[in-house]
């Protein structure tokens, strides 16, 4: 999106995908009942209807890509799929002794109720996360702190903290591969193996640790330079504004999720 601000209006911000001009904390009260409800579901019926849904808001919502396309559609069905046999294997079989018999190995007998307790596991770790993809597929760091400030109203010098802190990421990600590049330089990679790659690590660690070190004081310098905190209100550069479609997107979304569990939840059996 470039130096697009999803959240002005006009146009061209109008072109991008609806979750991205959504304000963060809009993609976290929607999704976070559920989330927090589905720890609790045993069946599978249930996570299963909250993975198509999040699938749903997914594809509409976000850029779709063939990374996305992977995730979604092959690499979490095959967790579910690992996750649910190894769940079902692990599974005490005298719990379920009186379900069908699916798989019989010598003494071992594989229950149709394990593979119900294994899977329905998996589906509910599945559909937590599919719904937490909703806010982390089309929020960044800095504006959920930024939302935090200015909408729940966290004290500045603690959100701008967080800020300054995701800013440190990808910095630190630059400076390793500097160190990195200056000991192959200087001939000091240390081979290979797994022993090596302990011993580059460690000589990594330090210069790492004193670059960061060195760049926290010239923020603190900075802020304190400008002020920072010296004020209880500060004027806001970037704004991340709550609007109505926020305010109808969490509506609508936990009007669905309440649907979802009215539908599939086995009341009968709660």
């Amino acid at each position: 999106m470039g130096t697009l601000d999803p959240y002005a209006e006009g146009p061209a911000a109008s072109a991008v995908r609806f979750l991205y001009r959504l304000n963060p904390l809009t993609k976290l009260a929607g999704p976070a009942p559920a989330m927090v409800l589905l720890v609790f579901v045993r069946d599978a019926a249930t996570p299963l209807a909250f993975v198509a849904l999040a699938y749903a808001v997914l594809l509409v919502g976000v850029r779709f890509t063939r990374r996305l396309a992977l995730m979604l559609f092959v690499a979490l069905p095959v967790a579910v799929a690992a996750i649910g046999v190894g769940f079902s294997v692990w599974t005490d079989p005298s719990r379920v002794d009186q379900s069908v018999v699916v798989l019989q190995i010598g003494s071992w007998t594989l229950y149709g109720g394990m593979l119900q307790i294994g899977f329905s596991t998996a589906l509910r770790l599945a559909a937590i996360v599919a719904l937490s993809l909703i806010s982390g597929l089309s929020t960044t760091g800095p504006d959920l702190a930024r939302s935090m400030v200015q909408q729940l109203r966290v004290p500045y010098r603690i959100g701008y903290t967080a800020l300054a802190a995701f800013r440190f990421v990808p910095r630190f990600g630059h400076e390793l591969e500097v160190i990195r590049q200056a000991h192959r330089v200087r001939g000091t990679h240390g081979g290979r193996g797994p022993f090596a790659a302990i011993a580059r690590w460690g000589g990594y660690i330090v210069p790492l640790l004193a670059g960061a070190i060195r760049h926290a004081e010239r923020v603190a310098l900075a802020m304190d330079a400008r002020a920072f905190g010296a004020y209880p209100d500060r004027t806001e550069r970037h704004l991340v504004p709550w609007r109505v479609r926020d305010t109808v997107f969490a509506v609508l979304f936990l009007a669905a999720s309440t649907l979802l569990f009215w539908l599939f939840f086995p009341w009968g059996l709660a």
